[in-house]
């Protein structure tokens, strides 16, 4: 896509919008999402104390990332329907009205319901922030744009958790909910007087692709409980039927005129589906810091609080790695961190997994920080650059904010899925946790090197990047 093919604002109404109002929109948008993942999860313990409904536990994220997913699919169409501010100011309300319905549940079954609200209005701001990047920014900012976007998800796996532990502790559960509706209130405030409202019509009413929704929603429920149950073998076959329901997916879109993404994924020689495949394998290394806080309690006897912060060094690295990342613009530099970023992701968790140990020494444990941000910034180093290789990828205006969309539905449904994963190799181990971490850590390495070989791809098929290739 060429700078000609972009959607501009008018000189006045850039002048007027600026570029920190709509950065500050686009980001809280996507920060409040991807914190939410993980602040019920510190906060549910507490929650469970007061509500009950132990056994619906684990529903607490299922709910939340099948809602998510779903709603990042959906941005596209509410964006064409009802254009930036009429899309982010029902994605801002749908997460506030979540959010204090957490704040206020009475009962378990209460709470479950509203993080399915919170989570539809969480997906939809993360597709949104990807897909407004178009209109709300000049071409040559959208590297640093999606950075930015991407670096949002690694600063909510690092602030939830730590912010969930904070209210926890303090026994205010409830309010943490509320803390979270007043932020994304805040953000919906700014809305109308920062982003452009242009590139919709009014008359415009985008069908919904119900039987490709049906079967994206059915496999990201699959994975997601497969993430909760009990014992190997039901655990894997919850991710077959995940698969197969992925498979099914992807054979209705190719033979269907009504899909959630572009044409151009399923155009034979089109670089877009290997940039979902290597954006998808590098989110998949994020689930490992799902399961090294318990690694770090049960391996090197850590208290929580400080074991949570050892497994945010990889958001660490992610977040920070791409201010460098995104400032790149050689198409040969490009082509290099495409493939550098899984190669280094893999080889971080690797390396995390040889150092593994029972009663694991203080010295070793700090190894372990700049080891974990390391394969951290394998994720900063690609993504931003995936990301727009994802929205440049067609000269259609619509398909452009079905491809950007698409970013963050591949990100949510992927560390899901590598959640699962890792849930089957935790349970691989028996009763050994050193096990257990080894299987995780050396899983998940397997799979994101995969993410070299269709980054390769992707390079190859790029045209963006075929003057500088060697």
């Amino acid at each position: 896509m060429s700078a000609d093919d972009y959607e501009p604002i008018s000189g006045q109404a850039h002048a007027e919008v600026g570029l920190p109002g709509p950065m500050i929109v686009l980001a809280g948008g996507v920060l409040v999402g991807a914190i939410n993942i993980y602040l019920a999860a510190s906060l549910l313990p507490t929650a469970v104390a007061d509500l009950g409904g132990a056994g619906f536990y684990a529903w607490n994220m299922t709910i939340y990332l099948v809602a998510m997913v779903i709603a990042t699919m959906l941005a596209g169409r509410f964006l064409s329907r009802w254009g930036n501010v009429g899309a982010y100011l029902l994605g801002f309300a749908v997460f506030t009205a979540g959010s204090l319905a957490c704040a206020l549940s009475p009962a378990m079954a209460v709470l479950l319901a509203s993080r399915g609200v919170q989570g539809f209005g969480a997906g939809l701001l993360s597709g949104l922030g990807f897909a407004v990047i178009r209109s709300a920014l000049p071409p040559r900012l959208w590297t640093r744009g999606t950075a930015l976007m991407s670096a949002m998800y690694g600063v909510g796996n690092f602030a939830g958790p730590a912010l969930g532990g904070l209210f926890a502790q303090l026994g205010s559960w409830r309010l943490a909910f509320a803390v979270m509706a007043a932020v994304s209130a805040a953000c919906g405030a700014l809305v109308p007087r920062v982003l452009p409202g242009r590139g919709h019509d009014r008359d415009l009413r985008p069908p919904v692709p119900v039987m490709s929704l049906l079967l994206v929603m059915a496999a990201a429920g699959a994975v997601s409980v497969a993430g909760v149950l009990a014992g190997t073998p039901a655990k894997a076959a919850g991710i077959g039927a995940a698969a197969l329901l992925m498979a099914g997916f992807v054979i209705h879109e190719r033979g269907s005129d009504l899909r959630v993404f572009p044409q151009a994924t399923y155009r034979s020689g089109s670089s877009l589906k290997w940039v979902y495949l290597t954006l998808g394998l590098l989110a998949c290394g994020v689930a490992a810091e799902s399961f090294l806080p318990l690694f770090g309690q049960r391996l090197a006897g850590l208290a929580p609080l400080v074991a949570g912060f050892f497994a945010a060094a990889i958001s660490l690295g992610w977040s920070l790695t791409q201010i460098g990342s995104a400032s790149v613009t050689s198409g040969r530099a490009v082509r290099r961190l495409r493939v550098l970023g899984p190669v280094l992701l893999a080889a971080g968790l690797l390396v995390q997994g040889l150092l593994q140990r029972e009663e694991t020494p203080l010295w070793l444990v700090a190894v372990w920080v700049p080891v974990l941000f390391a394969a951290g910034a394998g994720i900063g180093l690609a993504y931003p650059h995936l990301s727009v290789a994802a929205m440049s990828s067609t000269r259609d205006p619509e398909e452009g904010r079905q491809a950007a969309a698409g970013i963050a539905t591949v990100t949510s449904l992927s560390i899901a899925f590598g959640t699962a994963v890792a849930g089957v190799l935790v349970n691989l181990g028996g009763g050994s946790m050193l096990d257990s971490a080894r299987y995780v850590l050396f899983g998940l390495a397997l799979l994101c090197a995969l993410g070299a070989l269709t980054a390769h791809a992707a390079n190859r098929t790029d045209p963006a990047l075929a003057a500088d290739r060697d």
